[in-house]
């Protein structure tokens, strides 16, 4: 048989449980045709990047499976029948991963890591966002940036004589 990785993303409106029980439903489905889930993780609810269907966040859950091509197919019909499944990918892979996957292992990292005080920034010098330059300025301070030139044109276009015409 082969192995594969298989992540899918439910939708945010359903809670842990039923997530939980669509993974089941899953997992029974490969269980018939003569698969395995070797591993089952669920990673939380998180933001997508982009709205997939109306939904800004989603239930993540990974799978991974040692099964034949043809429960893997199923799976995947399945879950693209089912309209609580958002989004599903499955890789093959040459061995399945021992242990948390590395999600789990940021999420940990993260809650390890120390907060830091002040926020954005505040505590460097010159502090937060406005730490001087943009638009209005140049490199050597003077004015310039999108609106006129020091010599009295804009974009460009060169000084300008008294009835508008270039000189």
């Amino acid at each position: 048989m082969s192995l594969y990785e298989c992540v899918f993303i439910a939708r945010q409106d359903i809670a842990q449980p039923q997530v939980e029980a669509l993974a089941e439903q899953f997992a029974v489905v490969l269980q018939g045709l003569g698969g395995e889930v070797k591993k089952r993780e669920y990673w939380g609810l998180r933001n997508l990047t982009i709205r997939i269907k109306k939904n800004r966040k989603g239930h993540y859950m990974l799978f991974n499976l040692d099964a034949p091509h043809a429960a893997v197919k199923e799976m995947e019909r399945q879950m693209g029948i089912n309209e609580d499944v958002l989004r599903f990918l499955t890789v093959a892979v040459e061995e399945l991963e021992e242990g948390p996957s590395a999600v789990i292992l940021s999420r940990n990292q993260r809650d390890e890591r120390p907060r830091r005080e002040g926020g954005f920034g505040r505590d460097r010098d010159g502090g937060g966002f406005g730490g001087g330059g943009g638009y209005g300025r140049d490199r050597e301070g003077g004015g310039g940036g999108f609106g006129r030139d020091r010599d009295g044109g804009g974009f460009g276009r060169g000084p300008r004589g008294a009835e508008g015409d270039a000189q």
